[in-house]
């Protein structure tokens, strides 16, 4: 108690022992830290940025896989504890949550009224000020990354002073905030634009490659579909399974209006198992397994296809080997050229992709360090990873690779992953850092906001 007065962070709920490690999802890369604060309100978020003499960084849900959420030898801000709605208005259609709200628990309470999330991920677990600082996206048609849902955001600068920003009050801030990974604040309250939870009906149908970006124009982007994405499988990752979801007036099939929480996914776990470690595991998956999962009629709610768990992702252990992904945005004109390029490293290096989902976006207009500087598709790429630092290099080889096809491509990649780009190819993918840098020089002149992301490249 005497130590968290002396460190200003009293108001703090939590303050854990000096040199704690700060973990991630996939198991790689635990940050050691000098401080965990968690606070449980914007005041004291507040102290504890004014308390606290060194670096700070911000996490959440921590699914980030690279460092992002932790800085060396410094404070970590663990939101999680800042979970309470602040104002939800359903006749216009707005929430406003503490940063550190899951969006399964916005769902519990948008779903009574009829509402549902208009963007995030495809997963519900993460916390909302986190989708934000990553700027996080889903299968979602035509609504782009979750700041294009996003009114207004509250921070923390590093002064201690707390702000309203927006696109009309503190742009540029607002601007650097959202997909800014904690540069220039710390995000504590986000106001959302929400949408109508409806009835939806998924639709399956396989692409060619070639035709791809022409029959999802067609069929997807130019119909009122809700989600969307194709499935790119292993070993040629060349033959789009697309699977959409549609209005639907159709009875349902799944009456449930959420997923159940705390399910057990032992089944996905085995499959995992199955198709990674059992021969012919691509042709099991390919022939067997996906053709199984999609040939049932499915009509539910929007919400319940919105709040699937990431448990169904999750291995039995991480100890040996670990679940990681990519991402890549290519401009939709490139799609099957990166593809096929794509699939070339993969088998070059010999990389252990489970599958390719693929994904769309309108160009993003608003933060100032955007993955869709123009219309793109995303390709997300879940692989399986031994955790051995040889294995680890490995996979640093051919993520460079990748990145330097993307680049080829006029593509960017996703900063939320491991942390194997050069300075070259980050400064190459984001040329508009410059302008972040600028915003971070104003309202953080002594660069107390950092982690492993940013102490690497900015």
């Amino acid at each position: 108690m005497a130590e968290a007065s002396l460190l200003a962070l009293a108001p703090a709920r939590a303050l854990a022992a000096p040199a704690t490690l700060i973990e991630n999802v996939s198991g790689l890369y635990p940050v050691e830290v000098a401080r965990v604060a968690a606070p449980m309100s914007t005041a004291e978020v507040a102290a504890a940025v004014r308390g606290w003499p060194g670096k700070i960084a911000v996490g959440g849900g921590r699914y980030s896989m690279g460092g992002q959420v932790a800085i060396a030898g410094g404070l970590h801000l663990d939101m999680r504890g800042m979970k309470a709605l602040v104002k939800l208005d359903p006749a216009a259609r707005v929430a406003r949550v503490q940063a550190g709200m899951r969006w399964r628990d916005l769902q519990e309470l948008l779903d009574p009224h009829g509402l549902a999330v208009q963007t995030m991920q495809s997963f519900s677990n993460f916390t909302v000020g986190g989708a934000v600082s990553v700027n996080a996206h889903g299968r979602y048609v035509g609504n782009g990354p979750v700041v294009n849902s996003v009114r207004a955001l509250q921070l923390v600068l590093a002064d201690g002073r707390v702000v309203e920003a927006s696109r009309s009050s503190h742009p540029e801030l607002f601007r650097a905030a959202a997909g800014g990974y904690g540069a220039v604040g710390v995000i504590t309250e986000v106001e959302l634009a929400l949408a109508q939870n409806t009835r939806i009906e998924r639709v399956v149908t396989e692409v060619a490659l070639d035709d791809y970006p022409a029959w999802f124009r067609r069929e997807v982007l130019d119909c009122a579909c809700i989600f969307h994405n194709a499935d790119l499988l292993p070993p040629h990752f060349d033959a789009p399974v697309a699977v959409s979801w549609h209005p639907s007036g159709k009875p349902l099939t799944e009456t449930a209006r959420l997923v159940p929480r705390g399910q057990s996914y032992a089944l996905q776990q085995n499959v995992l198992f199955a198709v990674t470690e059992l021969p012919g595991g691509d042709l099991l998956r390919q022939r067997v397994i996906h053709p199984m999962l999609l040939e049932k009629p499915a009509v539910k709610w929007r919400n319940h296809e919105a709040s699937l768990d990431v448990a169904e992702l999750e291995p039995r252990t991480r100890r040996i080997s670990t679940y990681v992904l990519q991402e890549y945005f290519i401009p939709v004109r490139h799609f099957a050229g990166f593809a096929r390029a794509m699939a070339a490293v993969i088998r070059q290096y010999a990389a252990q992709v489970l599958n390719v989902s693929v994904r769309h976006s309108p160009p993003d207009a608003t933060c100032l360090l955007p993955w869709a500087k123009e219309e793109v598709f995303s390709f997300v790429l879940y692989y399986k990873q031994r955790t051995g630092a040889a294995h680890q290099r490995r996979a640093g080889a051919w993520t460079r690779a990748m990145i330097d096809t993307a680049l080829r491509f006029g593509g960017r990649y996703y900063l939320p992953y491991q942390l194997h780009a050069t300075r070259e190819q980050f400064e190459r993918a984001y040329p508009e850092v410059a302008a972040l840098r600028s915003v971070k020089r104003s309202n953080d002149p002594a660069g107390k906001f950092s982690n492993s992301l940013w102490a690497r490249y900015l």
